[in-house]
């Protein structure tokens, strides 16, 4: 059998569901499409997408959690390429002080939500 999957959807869970929603239009552009709530209120679903593709970011709000997420060595991350002026998207990020990491040979930097997931910021082309 050869099974023929597609990319939906990729998670983070976040502290603050509002502060999350409003970081993520504001560096990227990423608007709600679709949310889901608990009956009880124990966790709300707020999936993201970017107006282009079918792929979203699902952020995941518990109600109970109150401690921030252990995210390891940080050694994953999620890409998005960004149209336009790529050295203006960065000055931008730069002023919004949400540069992490740079690497300048490679072409590329990573920037930080406000739980601390590393974002890769790769050109359009």
């Amino acid at each position: 059998m050869e099974i023929k999957s597609r990319f939906d959807h990729f998670n983070f869970n976040v502290l603050n569901l509002e502060k999350s929603i409003e970081f993520y239009a504001k560096a990227l552009g990423l608007k709600e499409v679709r949310r889901m709530t608990a009956k009880d209120g124990s966790f709300t679903l707020v999936y993201l997408g970017d107006g282009s593709t079918d792929f979203t970011l699902e952020l995941t709000w518990l109600r109970d959690r109150k401690e921030p997420y252990n995210l390891g060595e940080c050694e994953f991350h999620l890409c998005l390429r960004v149209p336009g002026n790529y050295e203006e998207t960065y000055k931008f990020h730069k002023e919004m002080g949400v540069v992490c990491y740079e690497n300048k040979d490679m072409g590329l930097y990573f920037i930080n939500d406000p739980d601390g997931y590393w974002i890769e910021i790769l050109p359009l082309k």
